[in-house]
């Protein structure tokens, strides 16, 4: 399964929050055996909004997005994914019917447009927080509050998936620019997935569906290179 993110808030674009919902979701969705093959952060604005989702829900299998949602003047993701699907934004009777049964929240007391979702939209309930999020399609929109959102894809988390890889990581003791060559042998001869994260030492991920093939790459590139941190 191929998935992309979406995050979307001018205050990640310009560093005032750093962000952590996609690396969260990413470390979600590859433990469940999902491909995370995008990530993008756009702007509130409904345009940019509805030409990454259009673009990404039709390369993609499913499209989580993150950010924007709720009344307030800046939360236009709504907006901008129902235009991806050339919807409205309509009150939705599951969100009226959440709503009135809810037991914190009166309906009446809530600022206008908090029940209000792309038309056909399923309704996502936010056990966190207050303004729902909805799922147009192939296309998840979540709050961007940490807790709201995490709590919010644990309702939806089976729905994603995929055969689930297996992962050894070695260290390596020398500059990551003398490892060039083994890290494109060891991908080419054992075809697995291979990234490398340079620190006090370097980090070398090898990731492969096949967990016999992923023990025998990483102990001989342990071997190839002669510099490996036993751990």
């Amino acid at each position: 399964m191929q998935v992309a993110l979406v995050t979307v808030g001018d205050e990640l674009l310009v560093g005032d929050t750093a962000n952590g919902n996609a690396t969260w979701l990413g470390e979600q969705l590859t433990e469940r055996g999902a491909d995370v093959a995008r990530v993008a952060v756009v702007p509130d604005d409904v345009d940019a909004i509805r030409e990454e989702v259009a673009r990404l829900a039709s390369a993609f299998d499913a499209v989580v997005v993150t950010g924007g949602i709720g009344p307030t003047h800046d939360d236009v993701t709504m907006d901008g994914v129902a235009a991806a699907f050339d919807r409205e934004v309509v009150e939705h009777a599951d969100a009226v019917t959440y709503f009135d049964d809810h037991a914190t929240y009166e309906r009446q007391e809530l600022t206008d447009g908090t029940t209000h979702l792309p038309a056909g939209a399923r309704l996502l309930e936010n056990v966190e927080g207050v303004a729902p999020g909805a799922v147009v399609e192939n296309v998840y929109v979540m709050p961007g509050v940490p807790a709201e959102m995490e709590a919010m894809f644990e309702t939806v988390a089976d729905e994603f998936g995929g055969e689930s890889a297996h992962v050894e990581f070695v260290y390596v003791d020398a500059p990551e620019s003398s490892l060039l060559d083994a890290l494109a042998e060891l991908r080419e001869r054992f075809d697995v997935t291979v990234g490398s994260y340079p620190g006090e030492e370097v980090r070398v991920k090898i990731r492969h569906r096949d967990e016999k093939r992923v023990r025998e790459a990483a102990d001989w590139f342990r071997e190839r290179v002669g510099t490996a941190v036993q751990r």
